[in-house]
């Protein structure tokens, strides 16, 4: 099987690094016109490079905090000045930030609803009433494992990503009757910036022992590859997945305990 995205118009939060980044890239590749949403300018323009190196339609970056509200207004209003549509909504912004419940305040709850759970609201209401006119659209929201099977000390992350669930069954719910799909794909561990981050910090032993070692509670054995991500969120927003909806997946090499 082939995916083809000709002539679709996909955005994409959090788009500068990692499985963001990934799924841009695969979607320009597969022919869509992209949209790359994230906070910093200057990594938007490093993935804009990367992208637009296999890229068959156009790719544009916008500078976008997805947390403030405001800054998603501006930003639907300059894709639409510059593509005219969105046909692919691809909820991806987020963090992982975790800690002992007595530790969360008010103050890192509200961030973390207004990074993860707001800002796909709001995306995905602004993109909703041109899905359904045109009886076509895809939203695929990028979640974890955890919103599943959350452990101890998984506040906030846990929270909001079972929320972001709850709401992708609810817009697959209204969305069935306009043929707007709207699934989830959950992450377990994957190649990423943060990773990087976390093994320069550590100061021991090579990239590959650590990732090897991070891989030891993974049945398959190995952390996955952001691209592995991609090609399912590909899938999922082609016309190949037509009767896939209201669906949770999770990419994680069987790690979750969940289905």
């Amino acid at each position: 099987m082939q995916v083809t995205m000709n002539g679709r118009v996909a955005v994409i939060t959090g788009a500068s690094k990692g499985i963001g980044r990934a799924i841009a890239a695969r979607m320009a590749e597969c022919g869509a016109d992209v949209a790359l949403l994230a906070r910093g300018p200057e990594t938007l323009e490093e993935a804009r490079i990367h992208v637009a190196e296999k890229a068959k339609g156009r790719v544009h970056v916008f500078p976008c905090d997805v947390s403030r509200a405001e800054d998603i207004a501006k930003t639907y209003a300059d894709v639409m000045n510059v593509f005219g549509r969105v046909d692919i909504l691809v909820n991806n912004a987020g963090t992982s930030q975790t800690g002992p419940f007595a530790s969360v305040t008010d103050e890192i709850w509200q961030a973390d609803l207004d990074l993860k759970l707001f800002a796909a609201i709001r995306m995905a209401r602004l993109v909703w009433p041109q899905m359904v006119e045109r009886r076509w659209g895809r939203i695929i929201n990028v979640l974890n494992i955890g919103a599943k099977a959350p452990k101890p000390a998984s506040a906030p992350t846990s929270v909001s990503r079972a929320a972001g669930m709850a709401l992708t069954k609810v817009l697959a719910g209204e969305g069935a009757p306009h043929n707007v799909l709207v699934n989830s794909l959950h992450v377990g561990l994957i190649e990423s910036d943060q990773w990087v981050r976390k093994h320069a910090n550590t100061n021991s032993g090579s990239y590959d022992d650590f990732l090897a070692k991070m891989a030891e509670g993974v049945p398959l054995g190995r952390v996955g590859k952001a691209e592995e991500f991609a090609n399912v969120a590909c899938f999922l927003a082609s016309d190949l997945a037509s009767y896939v909806s209201g669906t949770s997946i999770n990419v994680d090499g069987n790690m979750s305990p969940v289905m």
